[in-house]
């Protein structure tokens, strides 16, 4: 067995050290097991973003409805991870870029990896993620993807490494979310939608028995980003003979 495996989670936590800007702007560099309780949602990007000409990937802000604040993104891929996580009613914060986590590799060389996400869930608990593509890990990048899992579980973190969303959740969740704003929320329109879709009925046929649907779909599409009415987003794209129904308790 590899002897850090064998390592009590707390023992091998005891290797990392987190370099961090704290609420207030202070930089910080403190042991794992002392900090681990740090409110990282509301700390500072640790590492800023680059932009040269000819690069692959662009970088750019994603406003965060669910917690009304601007979150960093680097590529294609963890702009569409933030949608994903600004859509699930179990997420209340992100943080971009929440630390370094910093160790020593078997040859007692410094390492140091900044994941792209810190999650804080509803139920206080946490998740770090990592989004890289499949095709675009190397064994430097496992090295420390592993030891960036290990050092979670030593203070009951969860870990992530995702790639790429699947196209068809993906492309529904990038046209949901262009209605995620508060703006688009009518409580006339919400309560006649919550009556008619109380069984399945199609999307386009449910919002013309609610009134006009160029007023009634705004909102239609809101309730579906809170999750407030509910469809199959992962199997086809979105469309009028798409079932709509009452979900389950709101956010």
């Amino acid at each position: 067995m590899d002897a850090a495996r064998a390592l009590p989670s707390a023992i091998y936590g005891e290797r990392f050290e987190l370099a961090f800007i704290d609420a207030d702007g202070v930089r910080c560099r403190e042991p794992l097991l002392t900090s681990w309780n740090t409110p990282f949602e509301r700390c500072g990007q640790i590492r800023r973003f680059t932009s040269r000409r000819g690069q692959r990937s662009f970088s750019g802000l994603w406003y965060f409805a669910t917690s009304h604040e601007h979150v960093g993104y680097e590529s294609w891929l963890e702009h569409d991870r933030l949608i994903l996580l600004d859509a699930d009613p179990d997420v209340v914060a992100v943080a971009s870029q929440p630390f370094w986590l910093c160790w020593q590799d078997d040859e007692e060389r410094p390492v140091r990896h900044a994941p792209d996400y810190f999650v804080r869930r509803r139920d206080g608990t946490a998740v770090v993620i990592d989004v890289r593509a499949d095709e675009r890990i190397g064994p430097k990048d496992a090295a420390k993807f592993t030891a960036t899992a290990r050092a979670c579980e030593s203070v009951g973190w969860g870990f992530e490494r995702v790639g790429a969303l699947d196209p068809v959740l993906a492309t529904n969740l990038r046209w949901l979310s262009g209605y995620r704003h508060q703006r688009y929320h009518r409580p006339g329109h919400a309560e006649q939608l919550r009556r008619v879709f109380a069984r399945p009925v199609p999307l386009m046929e449910g919002a013309s028995e609610v009134g006009d649907p160029l007023g009634v779909l705004p909102t239609l599409f809101h309730m579906l980003w809170l999750r407030e009415l509910q469809t199959d987003l992962r199997s086809s794209p979105l469309n009028e003979t798409s079932l709509i129904r009452v979900a389950g308790e709101p956010r």
